[in-house]
């Protein structure tokens, strides 16, 4: 008996490969050739065999792992006369994994014809024969750049990505899935990018012939007066956000609008925008209804531009726009609803055994995906990209067709039963808007995770309303509105540089949290679309005159619902001011993941005692709530009695 050290075989010289399954355990009795350990590089994953037959007694890597060749796996104790008949597995174990590591490097034979396309082949896969196609990634028709994986291939040991050698659109599919092929077969046929002047000069001629065409009604349209016509009016850009609820279009045909008119209302998650008429003119047509979804490009309506002749629109511009609408409708009927096709995607328990490979567990990994809940359709057992598809179709859809009333499901709590109101008068049953519901939904989380304290107080603003109110006509020249908002963002932000505690986010994992090196403030206001929260950047780096005209420009785009899902993004203390109302004082909800909320009241004239008499001075209640699981009671104290300091003595915001 002896021990031998199983080392990671030739692996085409890559290095730091992730082991993604350790097949074996201590104290296994293993064969020549039983699949030890998986590797996975960027496009192969592949079984290292032991070349040795014996028992393992200690394991040098677990699964996560990074490993280059030579690097020790495992020990095993084999019997003397083993050592001697596995010499030449030892030598052909580096040969068999060869396959993956090729593929890394493929030296591809594409052909040039004589129309600019190149025909792939497979390249050099190790001398391997008759290897099995177990995925097709594109189609033809598809545009494929230079490295994206085209085919994946899969031998006894290895599967692996076999990449475009070239970028340019598939004229041809030569293969499918179940096909076995070997070194020099053709894969497809590519028509390749940069081609020839004369394919230009040919792919160009029929847009040219139909730019021709259509000139004569355009020509004719824009004759009688050149800065007129019938104009297409698209989503201007709205942040990025894409199928964004249309709840109120504003115009029908025939309506005459003015440059900066309402013409739809879009609501997002997070705000509600009005979308305002680009130019002043007549509405031809209108292509969308209220309760459609949009994107930034899609058609609104046709417009008749004041100044023009009253001529008709373009020809090829009315059935475009014609065919839209029912195409956008068409859409809407046939969203997919959850089925047990679709369900089936999820299996019930985890699968003991997954396979699957590279390029599905690359795509699994950037989704968040565990493969043992994804049912396999493909051959021999194997996860496709379309199964995890589907998989994430099936969750996307579970988790719509979930109740969003519910916003207490999954707290245990009981939710509050419904009651027949109108045995008692008159009621109206009013439809939540969006924003309405997320706020409710946000709300009832927020309070249940967050364990709040609130810690009250009140600031002397004596001076600094005296100072305002003294520049308040000087402002008002510049276009200012200065009022007592901007002096706490600014108080605010400073005290945040200085408690730091306040400037941060707890992580999912519990374990650790995120210290912000910015300080952006959202200030909470009281929109007609309900409660939104615009952000403000950098506010311990700008004047309170900077902060006056931004804080209003903000609170303005809120009242006016053209708020965008950028300018609500990024946060990290909230100032929730009710000053101009009332009250003395309120307990405002923590705004999760930030840390921190500032309450702010109505301020009021009370009697202080400055050590010989009572004086009069502007007393401002402040009611600072915290997550008490980032910031302790001493960090509130201190935050709190800094932020006193800075109001109660405007110097101090200079320093």
């Amino acid at each position: 008996m002896s021990t031998e050290i199983i080392r990671v075989p030739d692996i085409g010289g890559a290095t730091d490969v992730d082991i993604i399954e350790v097949s074996v355990k201590v104290g296994d009795i293993i064969e020549v050739d039983q699949s030890i350990i998986v590797l996975e590089t960027d496009k192969a994953s592949m079984d290292v065999p032991s070349p040795l037959a014996g028992k393992i007694t200690s394991i040098k890597v677990k699964e996560g792992d990074t490993v280059s060749e030579g690097d020790d796996i495992l020990e095993l104790e084999v019997e003397a006369g083993d050592e001697d008949s596995s010499e030449e597995p030892k030598k052909e174990a580096p040969v068999k994994e060869e396959a993956p590591a090729a593929e890394e490097k493929p030296t591809q034979k594409p052909a040039k014809t004589a129309s600019s396309e190149q025909t792939v082949s497979v390249p050099d896969i190790g001398g391997a024969t008759g290897v099995d196609v177990i995925e097709v990634c594109v189609a033809e028709g598809d545009d494929v750049q230079e490295g994206d994986s085209i085919i994946v291939l899969e031998t006894d040991k290895a599967s692996m990505d076999i990449p475009a050698s070239v970028s340019g659109k598939v004229s041809k599919l030569l293969i499918k899935e179940g096909d076995t092929v070997s070194e020099g077969d053709d894969i497809l046929v590519i028509m390749a990018e940069g081609v020839s002047s004369s394919e230009q000069s040919e792919e160009s001629e029929p847009e040219q012939k139909s730019e021709e065409n259509a000139a004569p009604a355009q020509e004719t349209s824009s004759q009688p007066a050149q800065s007129g016509g019938v104009e297409s009016v698209n989503v201007p850009d709205i942040g990025g956000a894409t199928d964004v609820d249309v709840i109120e279009v504003s115009v029908t045909a025939g309506d005459k609008v003015e440059e900066g008119d309402s013409i739809i209302v879009l609501e997002t998650d997070k705000a509600s925008m009005d979308i305002p008429a680009p130019k002043t003119g007549t509405v031809k047509s209108v292509s969308i209804k209220e309760g459609d979804k949009v994107s930034e490009g899609d058609l609104i309506l046709e417009l008749e531009v004041e100044g023009s002749a009253a001529a008709p629109a373009p020809k090829a511009a009315a059935p475009k726009s014609a065919e839209q609408a029912p195409k956008q409708e068409a859409a809407k009927q046939q969203a997919p609803k959850p089925s047990s096709a679709d369900q089936s995607a999820v299996l019930s328990s985890p699968a003991k055994n997954v396979h699957a490979g590279p390029a599905v567990r690359m795509l699994a990994r950037e989704l968040g995906v565990d493969l043992s809940l994804v049912r396999a359709t493909g051959p021999r057992g194997r996860i496709t990209k379309e199964d995890l598809h589907a998989y994430v179709k099936a969750a996307v859809q579970k988790a719509a067709s979930a109740p969003a009333a519910g916003a207490v499901a999954g707290t245990g709590l009981p939710t509050v039963p419904d009651m027949d109101f109108s045995k008692f008068g008159d009621v109206e049953v009013v439809k939540m808007s969006k924003i309405q519901k997320l706020t409710a939904q946000n709300m009832v989380r927020n309070s249940l995770v967050v364990p709040h304290v609130t810690q009250f107080d009140k600031a002397d603003i004596t001076d600094l309303e005296a100072f305002r109110k003294g520049l308040k006509g000087e402002m008002e020249k510049q276009g200012v509105k200065l009022t007592p908002l901007p002096f706490l963002i600014k108080a605010v932000a400073q005290a945040m540089v200085a408690n730091p505690a306040f400037n941060v986010s707890l992580m999912a994992d519990g374990e650790s949290y995120v210290q912000k090196h910015y300080v952006h403030i959202g200030i909470a206001v009281d929109s007609p679309a309900g409660l939104v929260v615009p952000v403000l950047r950098d506010a311990d780096k700008k004047s309170v005159t900077q902060i006056a005209k931004e804080a209003n420009e903000l609170i303005k785009k809120a009242l006016n619902k053209q708020l965008k899902s950028a300018d609500m993004q990024g946060g990290c203390f909230t100032i929730s001011s009710l000053g101009a109302i009332g009250g003395t004082g309120f307990t405002p909800i923590v705004n999760a993941p930030e840390v921190g909320i500032l309450g702010v009241s109505k301020a009021d004239i009370e009697p202080r005692w400055n050590g010989k008499e009572f004086e009069p001075r502007t007393m401002l209640p402040l009611c600072l709530s915290y997550d008490h699981r980032a910031v302790n009671g001493g960090d509130a104290g201190r935050f709190m009695t800094y932020l006193n300091s800075l109001l109660s003595d405007l110097r101090r915001l200079t320093l």
